[in-house]
């Protein structure tokens, strides 16, 4: 039987309890018989407020990715799809491959990760030198640079906005992501890229490509390009940014 709303595709998704954003965006983002069905990951200190706080927060996120995992397959989804980013970048590129068939092992499915996304699209876009704006506490910007550094790419400038706790990284102003892509925007710069599920980006970054001439990846809306391309959806979507209107 073909699920009624999810004619094409069901996507299962995983996110933190904290993340405000990801889920409403990734709505925005939606095309006709393609539904996305949440598991949450219980977050009990979202405490964020130095390296040891950030760290804290992933071995939750490690604690208890299992279970919802699990919790989300008693829908039959299709596909996987990662409603956090940070942990996809840990370790670099061997820690991206790793967490991919951790869950790969856990639902026998395919998965979507930010950090994979952001990599398929700045090789799209023949990006060599990038910026980077995220919400992390230093140790969060080292893994980020680590990750993009072994593929090859330039981190010529990272901003960190250092957010106090999880919840707090979804208060970001439009203006505070404005100032942080401007500064990262060095005139050699390639493309941005924004790491971080609960940063409200996505269309700020579809005027700020405006504004610069050049790709700025919001790293929710390419997480959802590489599921919808992955699937064989290639609906066009306007407002979204560059990956999801022309690629």
């Amino acid at each position: 039987m073909t699920d009624r709303l999810g004619w094409r595709r069901k996507f299962g998704v995983i996110a933190p309890s904290t993340n405000t954003i990801v889920q409403p965006e990734f709505a925005m983002m939606s095309v006709p018989g393609v539904t996305s069905h949440f598991s949450r990951i219980h977050i009990r200190d979202q405490n964020m407020d130095s390296d040891d706080g950030m760290e804290r927060l992933l071995e939750q996120i490690r604690e208890e990715i299992g279970g919802a995992c699990e919790r989300v397959l008693t829908c039959e989804p299709d596909y996987m799809v990662m409603g956090m980013s940070a942990e996809t970048f840990w370790d670099g590129v061997e820690g991206n491959r790793a967490f991919k068939k951790q869950i790969t092992g856990i639902t026998g499915l395919d998965v979507a990760t930010g950090a994979e996304a952001c990599e398929r699209a700045l090789h799209l876009f023949g990006a060599r030198k990038i910026g980077v704006v995220t919400p992390y506490q230093p140790i969060g910007d080292e893994n980020v640079v680590k990750f993009f550094g072994e593929l090859g790419f330039e981190v010529a400038s990272i901003k960190g906005l250092k957010c106090p706790t999880a919840v707090s990284i979804a208060h970001v102003s439009e203006a505070e992501l404005r100032d942080a892509i401007f500064e990262v925007n060095e005139s050699d710069v390639d493309a941005i890229v924004q790491c971080g599920t609960n940063l409200c980006m996505t269309t700020l970054a579809d005027e700020a490509e405006r504004w610069l001439d050049k790709p700025v990846i919001a790293i929710n809306a390419a997480t959802w390009w590489m599921a919808l391309r992955d699937n064989g959806i290639e609906d066009r979507l306007q407002g979204l940014g560059t990956l999801l209107r022309e690629h």
